[in-house]
């Protein structure tokens, strides 16, 4: 080649046996430089050392490397302070460090919040319940070994026992009734058929024609009647039945509720009580603190579920009196009148609860269904 390059040409700098450049060689030393520096930076303006950067003199100096036996350390070219002005207006995008190494920029850097981790979360959850359903557990035991205490409402839990008696109760009569209207369903089906048969035998037996046909017209007449106070008892059923397993059920779950975060009230206070007998020092003082707000937030909770209840009962008495009352007339006006015979008012009494009568064999399926 006609010209080499400015490495080469550094690299062909020979060097004295005390570590100084030759004389005869600085000059074209100093012309290669100038030819491996960028345009528009100018050799006065730069310095080159054996250790790192000096900007208080200018010129290019060669110092002795440190010692006869060790390499030479490699040259480090850095811009002064009007060079490196030159290149920041330009836009250059170099960073030259104290240590000498350049490094791009990676533009803003922007800090985002720590990502929660859900596992975290969920063993934090697992955690806040098996404390709180230790607390729950050691509140029962104690009071059923009767060394804890517990808060009592008088007035609510009377309700509550009445509650729940009166609904073993009305589950008894809704058994009972169930059962009669099974055995009329029955009774009803078999004075059908036997209807059916002495019709059958007044048309076959001309000399007893009257006599069966009699009879045919008195089960079947009663059949009927039995149908209309089968369709009385289990439009009972049915309300007594929405009164004891809808209505009743849904206070005695608020009840459940209630109960639950009353336990859950006796156990944080319980706590409390205990952390403010032991001693007040720094470390006791933290733990009364959240003592008390766990155990501030769990008796505004057992207050709330407190009220609720006692909403609750009040609008199911009045909700249960109106129920009864008219299924309970319903009933002895149906029962009655049946037994009486009197099928005039034993179908007025359906009309004034506006019960309807389903026709008979109007579900059975046709004869080509059947097929």
């Amino acid at each position: 080649m006609a010209q080499e390059s400015p490495k080469n040409s550094a690299a062909e700098i020979p060097v004295t046996s005390n570590g100084q450049l030759e004389d005869s060689h600085e000059h074209s030393f100093n012309r290669d430089l100038k030819r491996s520096l960028p345009v528009g930076l100018g050799l006065s303006e730069t310095k080159i050392t054996s250790h790192g950067f000096d900007s208080t003199k200018e010129g290019v100096e060669a110092g002795p490397f440190p010692g006869s036996s060790a390499s030479p350390k490699s040259s480090v070219v850095s811009p002064s302070s009007t060079a490196a002005s030159r290149l920041a207006g330009q836009g250059c995008d170099l960073i030259i460090p104290t240590g000498g190494r350049t490094q791009q920029k990676s533009g803003p850097v922007v800090l985002a919040d720590e990502v929660k981790n859900p596992a975290m979360e969920k063993l934090e959850l697992v955690r806040k319940w098996s404390l709180n359903t230790y607390k729950c557990t050691r509140q029962i035991i104690s009071e059923k070994l009767g060394r804890g205490s517990r808060t009592v409402d008088l007035e609510l839990e009377a309700q509550i026992d009445i509650l729940r008696d009166n609904k073993k109760k009305y589950e008894n009569i809704l058994r009972l009734a169930q059962t009669l209207s099974n055995q009329l369903f029955q009774m009803v089906h078999t004075q059908r058929q036997l209807g059916d048969a002495f019709a059958d035998l007044s048309l076959k037996s001309l000399e007893l024609h009257e006599e069966f046909g009699y009879n045919a017209d008195t089960q079947k007449l009663l059949a009927k009647n039995g149908e209309t106070l089968l369709g009385a008892i289990n439009f009972f059923i049915a309300s007594v039945n929405t009164l004891v397993n809808k209505t009743i059920e849904d206070t005695l779950l608020t009840v459940k509720q209630y109960e639950s975060a009353r336990i859950e009230y006796d156990a944080y206070r319980t706590d409390l009580e205990e952390l403010n007998l032991g001693p007040r020092d720094a470390n006791t003082l933290p733990k009364i603190e959240q003592s008390q707000q766990l155990f501030q937030v769990h008796k505004e909770k057992y207050d709330k579920m407190r009220n609720d209840v006692s909403i609750k009962l009040k609008f199911l008495e009045e909700n249960k009196v109106k129920v009864l009352h008219n299924q309970l007339v319903l009933f002895h006006n149906a029962i009655a009148a049946y037994f009486a015979g009197n099928q005039k008012q034993l179908e007025q009494t359906l009309k004034q609860f506006h019960i309807k009568l389903k026709t008979p064999g109007a579900d059975a399926p046709s004869w080509l269904e059947e097929q």
